[in-house]
């Protein structure tokens, strides 16, 4: 559809979704003057509460309208841009026939690069890890009194920042910390930070990007335009590509320099941090527990030292990280049992890591929707932590008989949801006087729950309820 030179330029843009990135879109374009409306192929209670609080402000927002090319036509001819959320397809056909009208597509994150692109930029990418390694290095900075907000895949919405930005022009923001999924790096090929960190790479998502090459390439796009770049060479298929990379900083806690020169930030078999043959602290000052968060810290020291951060300033900065809601999160006991939520844990590698680093005799909880990957290292992990299974949801079948499949000669429980399979884990772990009791899906969560935040709250509210005897101490193990 091709613009006539008479005609007035297409003023209108169209925001596809009521999620929180999509709100934080149309509430900035908003403020900015534009003409915005919103489409939301729900109509849910909640949809129809957040319509009436855009309605106040003016956006308009249509509910029950599929991604299809009708949904758009009342708007069509004054149609400008339309922007996605990030759970969008980037190459779903009803944006390709808007691409064929000369219609602009992007992501949210790409409308919120264009007016904050001049604040120096952490993309923080990779298959786990990154939103512990964004939440370390966002605490670190704020404790030595340096404003950098952190959003995108974990947080505020990137367009949240951006308007909070236009509406308190006088609060100075020193970084951005933006951790980026390989959805939103797909939508935004222009991003180029500062400093770009790639945590981890791993067989994820290919029910949307379908083959691995196409997934590794959409994380190296944000890794190719950034200015300075740092890797993790512990993971064991980013230092097979070490030579398709941009060359950077490498960091490791089983290598030091003189096994690869690329290396600058290590561990000693002592837990003290260098930085080539510099001392800088010792790694005990990190109060979360597992090998993977002391590379995970070796990647944030990296980046902290870009930014020009003293060694003593990083270890100050260090104290008193928790860790992150949802990762190998530490909700407190029953009758001294520990108990965890990692529900982030929603990939088999995710959940191994978890394993690894919890000791003692354990009782484990897993299920959900599941995805493809490699269940080895997870299965070599049950058999060496786990003496006792739950599994829930509509992966449980499958995971039995993988888990069966391997020699696995414990107890093995399935239930239909988290509810039940919690309660009997519960009373299990009493009853064998357990160390541990860990939540750690290795499935995504759609299948019950919106989203792992969703599942991981419904953890904690069971185990509040069963600690303060408001659940029944029954099994049925």
């Amino acid at each position: 559809m091709n613009q006539s030179k008479n005609k007035p330029p297409r003023k209108t843009t169209i925001i596809v979704g009521l999620g929180k990135s999509g709100i934080a879109a149309a509430r900035l374009l908003h403020k900015e003057g534009q003409k915005v409306v919103v489409i939301e192929k729900a109509q849910e209670r909640k949809h129809k509460e957040i319509a009436k609080e855009l309605g106040k402000l003016g956006i308009v927002v249509a509910l029950g309208q599929p991604l299809k090319i009708s949904s758009f036509q009342p708007w069509l001819e004054d149609l400008s841009d339309v922007i996605t959320s990030p759970s969008i397809p980037w190459d779903h056909e009803t944006l390709n026939e808007l691409r064929d009208l000369g219609i602009r597509v992007q992501g949210e994150i790409s409308l919120a690069w264009e007016r904050l692109k001049h604040i120096p930029w952490i993309g923080i990418t990779g298959t786990n890890g990154k939103t512990t390694v964004t939440e370390m290095l966002k605490h670190i900075l704020q404790r030595n009194q340096i404003n950098a907000p952190a959003g995108g895949n974990v947080g505020n919405p990137a367009c949240e920042i951006a308007l909070n930005t236009l509406t308190n022009p006088d609060r100075e923001i020193d970084w951005l910390i933006m951790e980026l999924s390989s959805y939103q790096i797909e939508s935004a090929s222009q991003i180029s930070p500062k400093i770009g960190l790639w945590t981890t790479f791993s067989k994820d998502h290919l029910e949307r990007h379908g083959t691995l090459e196409t997934y590794f390439n959409i994380k190296n796009c944000l890794l190719e335009k950034s200015l300075t770049t740092i890797y993790n060479a512990d993971d064991k298929y980013l230092i097979s590509q070490q030579k398709k990379l941009k060359e950077g900083i490498w960091v490791s806690v089983n290598k030091n320099p003189d096994s690869n020169n690329s290396i600058k930030y290590w561990v000693n078999n002592e837990g003290m941090v260098y930085e080539k043959n510099q001392k800088l602290f010792h790694s005990s000052i990190l109060e979360i527990p597992g090998s993977h968060n002391i590379q995970n810290l070796l990647m944030v020291t990296a980046a902290a030292r870009e930014i020009g951060l003293s060694p003593k300033a990083i270890e100050y900065g260090l104290k008193g990280f928790k860790g992150v809601t949802h990762r190998l999160e530490y909700l407190g006991n029953i009758n001294g049992i520990k108990v965890f939520n990692d529900s982030k844990a929603t990939n088999y590698e995710a959940a191994t890591v978890a394993l690894k680093a919890i000791s003692g005799t354990s009782v484990l909880l897993a299920g959900g929707k599941i995805k493809e990957g490699d269940a080895s290292e997870w299965i070599h992990q049950l058999h060496t932590k786990i003496s006792q299974i739950y599994l829930f949801g509509s992966a449980a079948k499958e995971l039995e008989k993988k888990i069966i499949q391997s020699g696995f000669n414990k107890n093995i429980y399935i239930y239909n949801d988290l509810k039940e399979a919690s309660i009997n884990a519960f009373n299990m772990a009493l009853k064998i006087n357990a160390a541990n009791i860990l939540l750690s899906p290795a499935c995504a969560s759609f299948d019950q729950y919106k989203d792992f935040e969703e599942r991981g709250d419904h953890f904690k509210e069971l185990f509040k309820s069963f600690k303060n005897r408001k659940l029944n101490l029954y099994s049925n193990s």
